[in-house]
């Protein structure tokens, strides 16, 4: 079963439509093994056969048999129909969107995922849905081609600027499946990454409206925020990886550690120091490209318009107090 398994595809079939594809797949790759075998072994007799300096006779020219191409013809064409009508069921399937399915708008950018919920909430990189209900995602980009591939799920689609793709799953099953950016979209392309978490439909609704701001203090709001967007997987909030006099450039992660930040003096790329105080902050959420952290590579994207002035102020706030 350990061999099958290894031989066949061993990622999880985490949507409907994930076994389906594994079945085509497999079975086109396993036609084209036994393809292989009988044509290498003739090719492989054949040279052995027919090798120069074993026969001093001419080799006696052979016209073909007709019947055996003309059934090797027709046999190889019901196969390869077969297969073609086999694969045009499942687009079409993966095309066909269920008239109930619930529909989230997806966003791509250089380099994170933003997904926009009905009731107006916003998430980053991390796509929350419900198991067992089918989810339509209606998609477009903000500036290059992108290709939202989830691997669990065996499926993908391009994501355009200036128009609508769209993609529809079903996971049967409650879990976590790594989401990847499958176009080549610029220099951080191999960070724009995320997660589908797949929750049972309870969890969803109450994490659908269960964050109420009215009952929130700001830094409590702060820290979901930052969590929510996502900031977490390029900066550390973490004791540990405190910044002494400038940013820290070994803290180990992508971006600079926010620990201890506020108040103190930043090193930027150009050599020039800044004060890291509340203008600061804001500018490296709306306009990160503006200043640089010295060590650190220009990948993190622009919050602009993502966020309002409150959901700013907030993310200040939580930031100002990470102290040291």
């Amino acid at each position: 079963m350990l061999l099958w398994t290894a031989l066949t595809f061993p990622l999880p079939q985490a949507s409907t439509m994930a076994a389906k594809t594994d079945t085509l797949y497999n079975f086109i790759y396993w036609f084209s093994v036994l393809s292989l075998i009988p044509t290498v072994a003739a090719m492989l007799w054949f040279a052995w056969k027919y090798r120069a300096g074993k026969n001093t006779n001419p080799i006696p020219v052979i016209e073909g048999h007709p019947v055996f191409e003309w059934t090797v013809s027709l046999v190889l064409s019901v196969f390869f129909v077969a297969i073609f009508i086999w694969g045009l069921i499942g687009f079409n399937e993966i095309h066909d969107t269920p008239r109930d399915a619930y529909e989230i708008s997806v966003i791509g950018q250089q380099w994170m995922w933003t997904f926009q919920y009905a009731n107006g909430l916003t998430t980053t990189n991390t796509l929350y849905v419900p198991k067992g209900r089918p989810i339509k995602l209606i998609m477009t980009s903000k500036d290059v081609i992108h290709d939202f591939f989830v691997p669990n799920f065996r499926l993908k689609q391009d994501v355009v600027p200036g128009m609508y793709t769209s993609l529809w799953f079903e996971a049967p099953q409650a879990g976590d499946n790594q989401i990847f950016c499958a176009q080549y979209c610029g220099t951080a392309h191999s960070n724009m990454i995320g997660d589908v978490v797949v929750m049972e439909p309870g969890d969803f609704d109450k994490w659908l409206n269960g964050i109420d701001p009215a009952k929130m203090k700001p830094l409590e709001l702060g820290k979901h925020l930052f969590t929510q967007r996502n900031c977490v997987a390029c900066h550390s909030v973490s004791a540990g990886t405190a910044i002494t006099g400038t940013v820290s450039t070994t803290s180990g992660t992508v971006g600079p550690s926010l620990k201890g930040l506020f108040g103190k003096e930043v090193t930027l790329a150009d050599g020039t120091t800044v004060n890291a105080d509340e203008n600061y902050i804001r500018n490296s959420i709306v306009n990160p490209a503006s200043q640089i952290v010295k060590g650190f590579n220009p990948i993190m994207p622009t919050y602009k318009g993502l966020l309002t002035e409150e959901e700013l102020n907030y993310l200040v706030a939580y930031i100002k107090s990470l102290k040291e």
